[in-house]
């Protein structure tokens, strides 16, 4: 059984049809790469799955329940979350306190927004072992705006895993990156999904990223899947050289 599949869903912007009757499957325990030049649909794809924009037609399942008609709030207990490009942190807050915040949230706790962790040991407790594994177990108390980029990034990723959901979009998580660092941002989120049995699914732009790191890749293009299949498969595939990488595969 899939953890999240959508049968035939539409999203145009008036003449654009930026998704169009796209059948996107997801298995359990994947980390899988969705990708594409801009304007192929990857953003407009998770923003429907993820409840930021209605679908004009089409279902969303998750587990094999339609979740079509569920707001944001309803699909994040529903176990989708999401990290941005543009990392969505509290700048001024600690580390700890952004990741705390969110397990208050996911707990549906009412606390004073300040001093976050230092009211309650269970969430402190949580927290810290979140920041653990991503590494950032040292940087507890420093304000996030303090961080550098890579641990930024894996900040942000761990706010979206202490929602513990079921299926974890990584929207660009290499971006603004040094290439240097790179390797251990993708080392550590890969590592705790897979230790976490979290699915995963990243939008990214580096191909080095995405063929080093994926189980599947599915390519969009014109708000339609192009191609669907592993690393090697995509390496091998024509029409994704061609339209992707502007360069043909040799005969």
């Amino acid at each position: 059984m899939s953890l999240l599949r959508t049968e035939q869903l539409q999203k145009h912007f008036g003449e654009t049809r930026a998704v169009d009757n796209v059948n996107f499957v997801v298995e359990q325990g994947e980390v899988l790469s969705l990708i594409g030049s801009n304007g192929a649909g990857k953003t407009t794809l998770v923003n429907l799955i993820s409840g930021l924009l209605p679908p004009d037609s089409g279902k969303i399942f998750l587990q094999e329940q339609d979740i079509t008609s569920m707001g944001v709030y309803d699909r994040i207990k529903a176990g989708i979350a999401r990290s941005f490009q543009l990392v969505n942190l509290f700048d001024q807050l600690t580390a700890l306190d952004n990741v705390a915040l969110t397990i208050f949230s996911r707990q549906g706790k009412t606390q004073c927004l300040t001093a976050l962790a230092a009211n309650d040991r269970e969430v402190t407790d949580e927290a810290l072992t979140v920041l653990g594994a991503f590494g950032l177990q040292d940087r507890w108390n420093m304000p996030a705006i303090g961080l550098a980029q890579g641990e930024r990034k894996l900040l942000d990723v761990a706010v979206a895993y202490a929602l513990r959901p079921h299926l974890l979009f990584l929207d660009e998580p290499t971006s603004g990156v040094s290439t240097r660092d790179k390797g251990r941002v993708m080392d550590t989120i890969t590592s705790v999904v897979r230790s976490g049995h979290i699915t995963a699914v990243i939008i990214e732009h580096d191909m080095d990223v995405v063929f080093t790191y994926s189980d599947r890749i599915v390519v969009m293009h014109e708000g339609a899947i192009l191609a669907d299949g592993t690393p090697a498969d995509i390496r091998a595939n024509a029409a994704v050289a061609t339209t992707l990488l502007g360069t043909p595969t040799a005969e």
